[in-house]
């Protein structure tokens, strides 16, 4: 066995890795999707996401796979991050002078014999570790495979860049909250290079159905769609996370205030959800003119109506809104007939990912920023906001916002 040796620059790779702060945190969704899709694609047992710092090799997503960690001595990457190729391959480990005799190869029962990583590498072009595949027979992959194997690392490494980006987002959050035009143009760039690495995701997903759809077997094509839909939530987490942080620039010295008529407001908002399912949505009677900051009340209804869509169990979704004015305030109930809030959670609902129940009625999971930007928004439009909840009955938020006094006339 030849033990791998070191990169060039091993100090200014392993400080890469140590910045992008992954090694030893959970298993991600995000990550074990495209391990899995690369075992599919290139039918092979056992798929890697594996990182080598100084003297290990750990992985951060595994298909087929029991062990998390193992010596940098005896990893498979460990030589594939020295290569000069992108992808080494290793058609049989048996015949390989490297590794004929590595602990590995020499396992009982399910030795690894077929080798083939590519390289994961940052934005900076450090070699980070690799994303791998391996079998227990000689083989080699084809050129579709190969091409899929690129395809799908490069996916990671954009994942990288996404938690790269949010980590520096997380540290800069003080100074951000402190300047609003800079959050604005942070935020921009955000969005910008967090969602087309999950678009050219997407698009991956739909070449290789069209390509290789007529091979596959209904679980296979389930599969692919279970990995779209995805990264289509994932690509929702974004927008939310970014409405969140955006909810720092609403401010009543940026608007300017035009009274508008509450029903109209309430029935645009409607129409921007786009309701489907069996709904009754009873409005405040009434049409009374309102003067405050109209993006900031659009962003709080769109949050607290689509949880009452969402989160009700019931074959009619009924939803009760009212309204009254109370000395410089406007004051707002939503009352939904859904799933309700268990009482021990309703202190912690508007907290940053906080989430009061498992699934929605679609059964997808929520991911604990609607509430927290509502509450965020409420306050920096002066009001405050409580909820009232009974579990499988009725849930009710009750929030107020600032009365804006009407902009000056001009003189003629």
């Amino acid at each position: 066995m030849i033990k791998p040796g070191k990169t060039k620059n091993e100090d200014t790779r392993v400080s890469a890795l140590r910045n992008l702060a992954i090694l030893d945190t959970p298993t991600e969704k995000q990550y074990d999707n495209i391990t899995e899709l690369a075992a599919y694609i290139c039918d092979c047992p056992i798929a890697l996401i594996s990182l080598i710092d100084e003297d290990r090799q750990w992985i951060k997503s595994k298909v087929g796979l029991d062990i998390c960690e193992s010596p940098r001595d005896e990893s498979f990457c460990g030589h594939a991050i020295m290569a000069d190729e992108e992808i080494m391959e290793v058609p049989d480990a048996r015949r390989d002078e490297r590794f004929k005799d590595n602990p590995f190869t020499l396992a009982k029962g399910k030795p690894v014999v077929f080798y083939a990583g590519y390289k994961l590498r940052d934005a900076k072009e450090n070699v980070l570790g690799t994303l791998c595949l391996i079998d227990h027979k000689p083989r080699k992959l084809d050129d579709k495979q190969r091409k899929a194997l690129k395809t799908l690392g490069n996916q990671v490494r954009r994942l990288f860049e996404l938690r790269l980006k949010n980590n520096e987002l997380l540290k800069s959050k003080t100074e951000l909250s402190e300047n609003n035009e800079l959050l604005k143009s942070f935020a921009g760039t955000v969005s910008h290079d967090l969602k087309m690495p999950l678009s050219n995701i997407i698009m991956t997903i739909d070449v290789l159905k069209r390509k290789y759809g007529d091979k596959l077997d209904k679980d296979a094509l389930a599969y692919f769609d279970r990995l779209k839909q995805s990264s289509f939530g994932m690509s929702d987490y974004i927008s939310n996370i970014l409405t969140y942080y955006e909810t720092e620039n609403i401010s009543y010295r940026d608007v300017e205030e035009e009274p508008f008529e509450l029903k109209a407001f309430l029935e645009s908002i409607l129409d921007m959800l786009n309701i489907e399912s069996d709904c009754e949505i009873n409005l405040p009677e009434g049409n009374n003119e309102l003067i405050c900051n109209r993006y900031g009340l659009e962003q709080i209804f769109l949050n607290l109506l689509g949880n009452s869509l969402k989160y009700n169990n019931k074959k009619k979704t009924i939803i009760d809104i009212t309204f009254d004015e109370v000395p410089g305030f406007y004051k707002f109930t939503v009352t939904d007939n859904g799933m309700g809030i268990p009482t021990d959670q309703q202190e912690t609902i508007f907290k940053l990912f906080s989430t009061a129940t498992p699934t929605d009625r679609y059964g997808k999971k929520g991911n604990g920023i609607g509430l927290s930007t509502v509450k965020k928004l409420v306050q920096k439009l002066e009001g405050t906001i409580e909820v009232s909840s009974e579990v499988d009955n009725f849930t009710t938020f009750t929030f107020s916002i600032k009365k804006q006094a009407p902009k000056p006339k001009k003189i003629p």
